[in-house]
């Protein structure tokens, strides 16, 4: 195979990092006086979320109304969150939640503090871009991958990752290999598939004889 069709043949498996970094959403806290499941529940019955903040030079217990959490829970996008809590002002992410196993709804939520010069892990949606030539030749575009873990400071971290699959054809497959990060480094494993062409059955004999 000549340089031209290397070049043509990886050209699309490279991801580009959108230049957007993450969201930003405020949420107003009060400390708890009081710690414990009791305290907790209570806190609960009033329609708020007990919550922590860690990984600063003290943990904080506070809570906070429920509402608040929407737009957290109910996107895929990655946020990073001012946590106004009494007047004092911090930079965290959302890191676990805990959620009621028959209701459904949050019980609990643990929130990562940013530090400036301090890297963070968090998970960043993927975004495939392009019109793959498999999908014209009748093939089905498949997510492998809805979310990467990458790990950075948070001023690279980016809003989502845009994996290109213009040059994707039937059978083809990118994989965590072949994406080109930004100032952030991917902690998927190498081998794992983010998209790939499946190819019908209709058009699997016609696939095979192409070959």
């Amino acid at each position: 195979m000549d340089v031209h069709s290397t070049a043509q043949s990886l050209r699309y498996s490279i991801s580009h990092s959108n230049s957007n970094k993450m969201k930003k959403l405020e949420i107003v806290g009060y400390k708890r006086a009081n710690l414990g499941p009791v305290e907790a529940q209570a806190i609960r019955n009033e329609g708020n979320i007990p919550c922590v903040l860690y990984g600063g030079q003290e943990q904080i217990h506070f809570y906070a109304p429920s509402i608040l959490f929407r737009a957290l829970l109910f996107t895929p996008d990655v946020y990073e969150v001012t946590l106004n809590i009494e007047g004092d002002e911090y930079q965290a992410i959302l890191q676990e939640t805990q959620f009621h196993p028959v209701a459904d709804h949050l019980l609990h939520a643990d929130f990562l503090q940013i530090v400036e010069g301090k890297p963070i892990k968090v998970a960043v949606p993927v975004r495939l871009v392009g019109i793959a030539p498999g999908v014209q030749k009748g093939g089905k575009l498949v997510t492998r991958v809805r979310k990467m873990r990458v790990r950075g400071l948070a001023q690279d971290i980016p809003d989502y990752i845009d994996v290109d699959v213009s040059e994707l054809d039937l059978g083809k497959s990118v994989r965590v290999s072949e994406i080109v990060p930004g100032n952030y480094t991917l902690l998927e494993s190498a081998t794992n598939p983010v998209a790939s062409i499946e190819i019908p059955r209709a058009l699997r004999g016609t696939a095979v004889a192409g070959k």
